[in-house]
């Protein structure tokens, strides 16, 4: 067991901060944030029966500790949403895919720019958001395309760019769908007050754009630009369509977030309501998992989370529960927004049917999500349930990831990793390895390496790992391969061996061979997965050797560059049919001097004899 030193406690500070706990290979396993860093990380190893199964599995693989000490307890409540986010730690509460929300981005240029994103980039840009409904945000995005002429080209324009006419009107300016930028068909100023106008349309404030709209159509019939004036027209019955999408909630106009949480065993839904100008304008929901807090801190964890990026906040949160730190929490969301911000728990009125509403959706998608596992656990086949009886495996084996090494005479050693998905190969998954750090004939190390590379990507990524690992090959290998997950904290992964000879399956830390009846379905399926990690292997480590070859064996010889070599093999097909000829072949052929052509038919016939 991983057991942090004394001392080491000691020299935390006892500033507020956020300190990292470390395992055995040096890989953050958890994020914490603390108003005294010495007191919290003290309080993980003091004698404690109410510890949770989570924090007891934690403590047993803290190796080390380190911080990072900063002023305030609200810049530490930042910063640890920050590098949660980061670095996703095994330990810390996972919200699904939190690091791929989109976002609606404006950019920060001359003439912005409006589109759907998932990367942040600190540019200065605005971004809107996070959606969990994707067809709610491509909706929206195609109503701010549909009321606002806002240019959809990639190119960066300012007064320079229009003045050296490096870009050309397109048929968006001829449709009216673009007021034409890229030539300066539409001054920077008031391009800029259109994109306000979507601002304050993707802060659901639809009302301002109407009045803002309405005026343009009236100005524009006034001086008789008719054409201009039904396009204003249309603007206004496309913002009238997108509202009546929208269902009315409150009889106020106040803009506000509605927050709440449903949970079931280590499982939850997170539901997030928009309500501006009195009409739900989306619902965004965050599947949760790993929990194992409190819905005090679960709430801050969401808040802080939902908010990290977004430009936008409204003045009201109304939520089910106070967070943790709620003071920081408020003082955070104060900042960012740069104006007061009421966090609210209600109890009675239109304000508590709303949290209500939002936590009967959160109930009704944690069912739904929870029934989904249960119909994924039931439609195991037969061949898996077989196979977790004969391993005597807690759960079925619906992922398994296989290894295989292959090499010839010890070089060009590479390795296979092929997948199985609930008794079904899944090729996408599949992944070849050249063995780096292992010189000749050393399958044992070369297992070793690429188990170790495959994990510590898996681990590093946050994509799943597998519900058992099949090495190809006896005990030498299976140790070896044993030896890489516990270096990187994963000992506790499922894994066998499958050796050749007698198709005999080796478990970790038992000497004899599992007893498994020959004809078994789950036999037969580690087999298949063995034969194809094999395959696959076998095939890669022969298209390596073709490659080293075909693409470099002749550059060897002086005077041949790439244009020859590519004349030469275009011409014949592979080194065996050039070491069949004579120099003449090559030389009337495809022009090559005499001595050239005489090196290219001995190297052939070199290479022929070696691999042979």
């Amino acid at each position: 067991m991983a057991q942090i030193k004394k001392n080491r406690i000691q020299r935390v500070p006892t500033k507020p901060g956020v300190y990292f706990f470390k395992d055995e290979s040096g890989e953050i396993i958890y994020i914490g944030k603390a108003k005294n860093l010495r007191n919290r990380v003290r309080s993980y190893f003091q004698k404690n029966k109410y510890q949770s199964a989570k924090n007891i599995s934690l403590i047993k693989r803290i190796d080390d500790v380190e911080w990072l000490v900063v002023r305030t307890e609200v810049e530490a409540l930042l910063t640890e949403a920050n590098l949660i986010k980061q670095h996703q730690p095994h330990y810390n509460v996972s919200l699904k895919d939190d690091k791929s929300f989109p976002y609606i981005r404006i950019t920060k240029e001359p003439y912005p720019r409006v589109f759907i994103t998932r990367e942040i980039v600190r540019d200065g840009s605005k971004y809107f958001g996070p959606y969990t409904d994707v067809l709610h945000l491509r909706r929206s995005l195609k109503a701010v395309h549909k009321i606002f002429p806002v240019r959809s080209c990639d190119y960066y324009i300012d007064n320079k760019s229009i003045t050296e006419k490096k870009v050309s009107l397109c048929l968006d300016y001829h449709i009216k769908k673009c007021q034409g930028p890229c030539e300066g068909m539409v001054a920077e100023g008031e391009y800029n007050d259109m994109i306000n106008q979507v601002i304050q349309f993707l802060q659901g404030r639809t009302k301002d754009t109407e009045m803002y709209i309405q005026k343009q159509m009236e100005k524009a019939s006034i001086e008789m630009r008719f054409e201009d004036a039904g396009m204003y027209r249309d603007q206004l019955h496309a913002i009238g369509r997108f509202k009546d999408q929208q269902r009315k909630v409150a009889a106020d106009f106040e803009d506000r977030d509605v927050f709440a949480l449903a949970k079931e065993e280590d499982y939850g839904i997170a539901v997030i309501v928009r309500i501006r100008n009195g009409r739900i304008t989306s619902r965004e929901k965050i599947s949760l998992r790993n929990l194992d807090e409190s819905d005090a801190v679960m709430m801050e964890t969401i808040i802080s989370r939902f908010y990290l990026e977004s430009d936008f906040i409204p003045k009201e949160i109304s939520l089910p529960v106070e967070p943790e730190n709620k003071d920081q929490l408020i003082q955070w969301l104060k900042e960012k927004r740069s104006g007061a911000i009421k966090l609210q728990i209600p109890q009675k009125g239109e304000r508590a049917k709303e949290v209500r509403l939002a936590f009967q959706n959160a109930k009704l998608l944690l069912g739904e999500w929870m029934i989904n596992r249960k119909k994924r656990r039931e439609l195991v086949p037969k061949m898996v349930n077989q196979l977790q009886d004969d391993l005597q495996l807690k759960v079925p084996s619906r992922r398994i990831e296989a290894f295989d090494i292959s090499h010839l005479g010890g070089t060009n050693t590479v390795a296979s990793l092929v997948c199985f998905i609930d008794g079904k190969s899944r090729k996408s998954e599949y992944r070849k390895f050249k063995v780096k750090t292992v010189d000749g004939i050393d399958d044992f190390a070369s297992m070793r390496e690429i188990v170790y590379r495959r994990y510590k990507r898996v681990k590093k990524e946050g994509s799943g790992l597998p519900d058992l690992i099949l090495i190809d090959g006896g005990k030498g290998q299976l140790s070896m391969a044993v030896s890489a997950l516990r270096e990187l904290g994963l000992d506790y992964l499922p894994i066998v061996g499958l050796a050749k000879k007698l198709e005999q399956v080796f478990v970790p830390g038992q000497a004899e061979a599992q007893s498994i009846h020959k004809q078994s379905s789950g036999l037969i399926l580690l087999r298949r997965i063995r034969d194809e990690a094999h395959r696959f292997a076998i095939s890669f480590q022969r298209q390596k050797r073709k490659d080293s070859i075909t693409k470099s064996i002749f550059h060897e010889i002086p005077g041949m560059g790439d244009k020859r070599v590519q004349k030469l093999l275009s011409e014949y097909s592979d080194v065996k049919t050039i070491a069949k000829l004579n120099p003449n072949n090559i030389k009337e052929t495809l022009g090559f001097p005499d001595l050239l052509a005489q090196a290219i038919i001995g190297l052939a016939k070199d290479s022929i004899s070696i691999t042979d």
